[in-house]
């Protein structure tokens, strides 16, 4: 029995062992990213800006609805058309 007992208390103090250095492991690691962030903050990304969507001429727009008509046999309706 006293063996039992010498293997949980040297149980108790691996696990506790474990658990203290994993918790100063995560706040080691919250705190060298608090500070890489202060030093060195991330650069701000320029924003592109948003072109005018180019003009679809109307010879092209014309093929465009012809063969949507040819495909769905008349059924299909052209909407829009937006140059990418």
């Amino acid at each position: 029995m006293e063996n039992f007992i010498y293997a949980l208390e040297l149980m108790g103090i691996g696990m506790g062992t474990v658990f203290v250095v994993l918790i100063l492991v995560i706040e080691l690691g919250k705190l060298l990213i608090l500070l890489v962030n202060k030093v060195a903050p991330e650069e701000a990304k320029p924003q592109a800006k948003a072109a005018a969507p180019a003009a679809v001429t109307p010879n092209v727009a014309q093929a465009i609805t012809q063969a949507v008509n040819m495909i769905t046999g008349g059924k299909g309706k052209v909407e829009k058309i937006e140059k990418q």
